[in-house]
Formats: C-alpha cells, structure tokens, sequence
C-alpha cells in the first residue's frame, strides 16, 4: 500500500504543456473520507485533472460521486483493499493500442477503479485545436490493455 502512494506521488509535479504545475492531491487513494454535501463517510476510489483542479471519485457503498476538494475531509485512515497497483500513474506517457500510425503520446491525468479494474483518464482531443460548439468531450476512461507504455 505504502509503496503504491509512493509511486504516486512522484508525479504531481508535472506540467503538461497547455498547464501550471499540477498540485498534490487532498486525500489517497483507498483514504477514508468524510462527504461533506452529503453528512457520510466513503472513501477515495479515483482522481483526475480537470479544468485545473483535481475531481476526486468517492464510493459512497451505492454509488461512486464526483467531488471536488472544499466537499470532503480526509480522515488519514487507510481502508483495506485487494485490488493490485495500477499499472500507470498520473503523468505516465501512454499512446492508444488501437490510434493509428503517427499518433502522439498522451498523458495519464487521472485513474479510477471500478469493480476491482483500473481505468486511466487520458486526453484523446488536443486542447490546442480550435474550441468546437459541441459538447464534446476530450477526454476518455480507458483500460489498462488500451495502453502502451511511451519510453522517454
């Protein structure tokens, strides 16, 4: 467990190039974690960057909720868990198995597990293209047979 935060923590520092310094995260994964809006207790199954903030994914026993960090108070006990290290970390590089040839590197900006698997936020739309009215999403939750690992 211990070793799994400290993987993590070694990435918070990065800067994607359209961002700042990405801030340490509120809580840990697997931390006990007091839900303000709702006055109950759940813990810290996932995290991802969004908008330049962290949005932290809270199992509430019926249902996971997206929270920001003013909404929850972290407890600092560690609930048990079973469920192996995630295979990448925020910040990893990662290209998509199925992109085609020429397709740039991604960043790892936030993970989540779901029913003992892990999911990994990555950006598939380039914040640099020219804003579209639609309401399209650049983001994706993808699994870890999805990506590749990019060596730099």
């Amino acid at each position: 467990m211990t070793e799994q935060i400290n993987e993590l923590e070694r990435c918070w520092y990065l800067s994607p190039p359209w961002r700042g310094e990405i801030p340490p995260v509120e809580v840990n994964l697997w931390e006990r974690v007091y839900f303000t809006p709702l006055r109950t207790f759940g813990y810290c199954s996932g995290f991802q960057w969004s908008k330049g903030e962290w949005v932290y994914l809270i199992d509430l026993k019926d249902e996971i909720v997206q929270t920001i960090k003013q909404e929850i108070i972290g407890t600092g006990r560690m609930e048990a868990n079973t469920v192996r290290k995630p295979a990448y970390v925020v910040g990893d590089r990662v290209m998509l198995v199925n992109d085609a040839p020429g397709t740039k590197q991604r960043l790892v900006l936030g993970l989540q597990v779901v029913d003992k698997t892990w999911f990994y936020l990555v950006e598939w739309r380039s914040p640099m293209l020219i804003k579209s009215t639609s309401t399209f999403n650049r983001f994706s939750l993808v699994r870890e047979e999805d990506l590749v690992r990019v060596m730099v």
